[in-house]
């Protein structure tokens, strides 16, 4: 997720979440019952977010193994090029000098 991708969508939990207690507190009913209904969706809004939570830094860890594996090939594949053009360079200078 980009950053303001991510940001937008913190921004939209933060306002649902508020709105929700701000209308549950406004509601025409017992306090006993409204702190009950708000623990229990505060509570599932909190399980929600750290699942998301976990499924981000799954993919973040994912996504850094990827890039790790793939620039290590990168890295193989230039040393074994620039080895080769070593040994080019190498045959070079020894036939230089043979003539």
């Amino acid at each position: 997720m980009s950053k303001n991708s991510t940001n937008s969508f913190i921004s939209l939990i933060v306002g649902l979440v508020v709105g929700g207690i701000i209308g549950i507190l406004f509601a025409p009913d017992k306090g006993n019952n409204t702190r009950d209904r708000l623990n229990f969706r505060l509570n599932r809004y909190k399980r929600k977010l750290e699942d998301l939570l976990e499924d981000i830094m799954d993919e973040k860890d994912s996504i850094e193994s990827d890039a790790k594996t793939k620039s290590k090939k990168v890295v193989n594949d230039a040393k074994s090029k620039a080895e080769k053009l070593l040994k080019d360079v190498d045959g070079i200078l020894s036939k230089i000098k043979e003539n």
